[in-house]
């Protein structure tokens, strides 16, 4: 009867391993995402400096070509 008792300890055992390491997976995957959104936003501001930067560099080069 014990080897009863030993077998529900260790599957519960299991199952609270198993629910810590699903928060952690929760918790890194929470951070991955920030990451990648501050990543995006940073993308975002770099595209939007080199559309602005580009646009007198096009207008010349279109100047240009008229020529």
């Amino acid at each position: 009867m014990w080897w009863l008792f030993l077998c529900v300890g260790l599957s519960a055992a299991g199952l609270a391993v198993l629910g810590v390491l699903a928060v952690r997976v929760f918790l890194a995957v929470q951070e991955l995402a920030r990451q990648v959104a501050a990543g995006t936003e940073a993308l975002t501001r770099a595209s939007e400096r080199l559309r602005r930067a580009a646009e007198p560099v096009a207008e010349r080069a279109g100047e240009i070509s008229r020529r």
